[in-house]
Parts: C-alpha cells; sequence; structure tokens
C-alpha cells in the first residue's frame, strides 16, 4: 500500500474560492429558512436538510467580506477546527460545507435553547451547584481545545448555545473563527477577542493558551455575582470584588478557583486541567474515576489493543477521508515532528510529551510507538499517526466502512479471505504475519472468511479489542492525564 505523505498547506491558487475543492450547491440539498442570529463576518439562518427533513443552522459568510488572502485562511481554518473537535459532546457539531461564487457555507447541529449569555441575564446570577455544571462543560471544551492543539480565543457566554430550552438541555461552544492551531510554547501577538473577556496579556500582544482559562475565569464570575458592567472593569485591573452580595455567602473554595482562574501572570494561572481537579469542582462525595488520558493518548491506546485487520482498515478509512477532516491531526503531527522529516522518531515523540508536562517512562513511551508503528520500521510515518488517531466517529462512517472493506475484498466475492488478508499484510509492508487467530476471533459463523456483517461488528466494538488486545505489546495502563491535557469523550 502506497505510503501516505504529509501534505502542504492548501494554497489559494484561485483567490475567489477558499475551499481547496469544489462542493455541490447548497440549495441542491437544504431549503434556507429564518434568519437566527448575526455575527461579524456571517449570519446564521435555520435550514432544512431536504432528504430528511431535519433542522439545522447554516453559518453563511460573504465572500465580499473577506478581504484578503488571510481571511480567506481563518475561514478555512475555522472549518478545519470543528472537524478536528467533532467527536466532543460539547462542541456544536459540523454537518457539511458548501462554497458557491458568493458565499461559504457552514451548516452545523442547531441548538434551539438559546445564548448563555441570555440565560444569565435571565437569571441574575446562579448558585454555586448550578455554575459548578456550567464551568465544568466551559472548562471541558477549553481542556479538550488545548489538548487537540487548539486555542479558542472568544470564549465568551454568547458562544455557548443550548440545545433545547428545558433545565436539563446540553450547553455547546460554538464560533471558532477566532481559534488557531498552536504548539508548546508559541507566542501569539494579534489582538483578537471580545473585550469584557479578554485578558490581559492579549493586550501586551504576547500570549498562548493561558488565555482562554482567564475568560472561563471571568465567565465563572459573573456566573456567581449579580451581572453588571461594573464588573468587568474590576476584572479587567485585577480587582476583584468579593465583599459585596452574594460573595459573603459563597464558599472559599469557589472564590479560590476564581482567583487562580483570574490571576494576571499567565504563568501562574490555573491549567484547565487544574481547574478540572480543584476541589470547588470535583465532587468528593463521589469516588473519583480512574486518571483520564489525553485525546491523543487515549486514541493510541485504543489503537494499540486493535488487531492487525483493523489497523490496516483506519490506514485505509485515513487515506480517503478529506482535508478538512484531518487538518487538525496534520498540524498535532506537525507539532511532534520538529524536524519536519514526515516521520516521528522515538526521541521526537518523547520531547513532544515532555513539552507538554508528560512524564512517562521510556518503555510506555516505547509502547506508544509499537502501537503506531504499523509496519515496525522505527517511525510513525503521516498515515500511521492518522490511523493510530482518528476518532471513532468518522472510522463507523458507513461510505468508509464499505471503501475499507472494499479495499481487502480484492476479488470483490463478498468475502476477506485469509489469502486476501495475507496479501493486505504484505502491501503494508508487514511482512509474514500469522492471521488465524485473528480470523477466528472475527468470523463468527466459523466458516474461513470474514462478510461484510463481520468485519463491520469488528469495526464498531467500543473497546477496540479483538486478538491482539490480549497480548497487548507494553502495559498501557499508566497515568498520562496530563499529557495532552484531557478529552473525556475520546
Amino acid at each position: 500500500m502506497k505510503k501516505q505523505s504529509l501534505p502542504s498547506n492548501p494554497s489559494l491558487t484561485n483567490t475567489s474560492s477558499v475551499l481547496p475543492y469544489q462542493t455541490a450547491r447548497l440549495r441542491d440539498h437544504y431549503l434556507l429558512g429564518k434568519k437566527l442570529g448575526q455575527g461579524q463576518f456571517g449570519t446564521t439562518y435555520l435550514c432544512t436538510q431536504k432528504s430528511t427533513g431535519k433542522l439545522f443552522a447554516c453559518k453563511s459568510i460573504p465572500k465580499r467580506k473577506l478581504l484578503c488572502k488571510e481571511d480567506y485562511d481563518d475561514v478555512w481554518r475555522e472549518i478545519q477546527i470543528m472537524h478536528h473537535l467533532s467527536e466532543h459532546p460539547n462542541v456544536v457539531q459540523i454537518q457539511g460545507t458548501y462554497e458557491d461564487s458568493v458565499f461559504v457555507h457552514l451548516v452545523m447541529e442547531l441548538c434551539g435553547g438559546g445564548e448563555l449569555f441570555d440565560r444569565i441575564i435571565q437569571k441574575g446570577h446562579y448558585s454555586e451547584k448550578e455554575a459548578v455544571k456550567l464551568i465544568k462543560t466551559i472548562v471541558g471544551v477549553v481542556e479538550a481545545c488545548h489538548s487537540l492543539g487548539v486555542m479558542h480565543r472568544d470564549l465568551k457566554p454568547e458562544n455557548f448555545l443550548f440545545d433545547n430550552h428545558g433545565e436539563d438541555s446540553k450547553m455547546k461552544a460554538t464560533d471558532f473563527g477566532l481559534s488557531v492551531f498552536y504548539k508548546p510554547g508559541q507566542a501569539f501577538g494579534d489582538v483578537v477577542g471580545s473585550p469584557y473577556y479578554v485578558a490581559p496579556e492579549v493586550l501586551c500582544k504576547h500570549y498562548g493558551p493561558e488565555v482562554d482559562v482567564w475568560s472561563a475565569g471571568v465567565i465563572l464570575y459573573i456566573l456567581l455575582s449579580e451581572t453588571e458592567a461594573g464588573i468587568f472593569r474590576q476584572i479587567l485591573h485585577g480587582k476583584l470584588d468579593f465583599v459585596s452580595e452574594p460573595w459573603p455567602s459563597i464558599s472559599e473554595s469557589a472564590k479560590d478557583l476564581v482567583k487562580q482562574m483570574l490571576e494576571r501572570d499567565p504563568k501562574k494561572r490555573i491549567s484547565a486541567h487544574e481547574v478540572l481537579c480543584h476541589p470547588w469542582i470535583v465532587d468528593d462525595t463521589v469516588a473519583p474515576d480512574k486518571p483520564l488520558d489525553s485525546a491523543v493518548l487515549s486514541r493510541l491506546k485504543h489503537f494499540s489493543a486493535m488487531n492487525k485487520l483493523k489497523k490496516m482498515a483506519l490506514r485505509v478509512i485515513a487515506e480517503r477521508l478529506s482535508e478538512e477532516e484531518i487538518g487538525g491531526l496534520k498540524e498535532l503531527f506537525k507539532m511532534i515532528d520538529t524536524d519536519n522529516s514526515g516521520t516521528i522518531t522515538f526521541e521526537e515523540l518523547k520531547e513532544g510529551l515532555k513539552k507538554v508536562g508528560s512524564n512517562l517512562m521510556e518503555s510506555e513511551i516505547k509502547s506508544l510507538m509499537d502501537a503506531a508503528d504499523i509496519d515496525n520500521n522505527g517511525t510513525i510515518d503521516y498515515g500511521e499517526f492518522l490511523a493510530a488517531t482518528l476518532h471513532l466517529n468518522k472510522m463507523e462512517r458507513e461510505e468508509n466502512l464499505v471503501a475499507a472493506f472494499s479495499y481487502f475484498d480484492k476479488d470483490g466475492s463478498g468475502y476477506i479471505t485469509i489469502d486476501e488478508l495475507q496479501q493486505a499484510c504484505q502491501d503494508f509492508g508487514l511482512g509474514d504475519v500469522h492471521l488465524d487467530e485473528t480470523i477466528k476471533e472475527i468470523d463468527l459463523d466459523n466458516d474461513g472468511k470474514i462478510d461484510y456483517g463481520e468485519f463491520v461488528a469488528m469495526m464498531k466494538q467500543s473497546d477496540g479489542s479483538v486478538g491482539q488486545s490480549r497480548t497487548m505489546k507494553g502495559n498501557l495502563n499508566f497515568n498520562i492525564s496530563d499529557a495532552f491535557g484531557v478529552d473525556e469523550s475520546s
């Protein structure tokens, strides 16, 4: 099988196009309805999918407002970041992207319950119990972003929507128009964000992902306070009022967390992961779960437990995904591949993990290398990295499963035989692999071959384990919750 090479950044050979490919016409698939909202660049409409009647939201961006290449790049990056975060339960899901001569359209899930901002205004202030629930969701999104190399840069109550009007509705982050990919230690200088929520270091034009924690801290402060404009001036000047009502009746633990999130020195400011571990957030009455792994390392661990067929199938699926779907993983790969060679060595993986605060033993890092290095050549190439870090929602799409099965079923018989599987192993550079046990575990009707139903059952197995999981290389049950941050949905 031909190795997938690392693609270059999409360049705008034609400045009238945002996407590096042609799309279908939006109106062939959707009916646009009433206007739902207006942003700086785009207008959001209610839209109906013609084939199903389902309701979605469509953000339409007029291309006349995109005045330079950087504006085009910003829209393309927003699309990639939404795909990159698509598995998180508290991020608005992107459904599809369309472009014509006048607009770029982003079709997303519809959140009909209104903005967090409106609920704050309506409520005045929240109880501590209610505030914990909301800030846990907000900071959970922040940590998921940071664990996947994304800085949001525009966190505010207007950018969190509820999926319905009920008290138990789910809150979701939206509007990644100012979000960027970043590398550990990288400093940014462009002044972006919303005045009330922007961190002090943004105004000094030298900042990193800590700005998202500050913004979340401002949101927490106003959740617990009466909402008035003076609050924002106090926060920005570092004068937090814990004397006025309702602060005397608020717990010391809550005040401590607010102070740590609104620490003016970003080097001393609490991280998103530390916020989620703070005593005010953690419910002491519930036994703590085992430490959560980061997004990337969690996926690597799942991948390591898969049998050879499933690993190869993921490689096939990875190669057919669009660049907007894998753009975020490309940025993560580049972050670790420091010499830009197109492969990740053991030393690069070790250094990459160390940069983000991990203290793994060499044997543990070696286990991660072995998990992703499908052809056992000692390095992780771009295609292997994609296969090992793809999220399950992409793996389980029907068209991807059909394509992967067809790749192995060379003669089109409707079955994968042991000979075809052996040939695939050779194509992937795996050499002679003993596959009898793998076939036996997947072959539910014991006819010596794998049909499509059996293949799908294997691919959709939630624990990712058949065959090799029992003899998993190395012990991966180590504490790596701080390696790339935590992603609860991975």
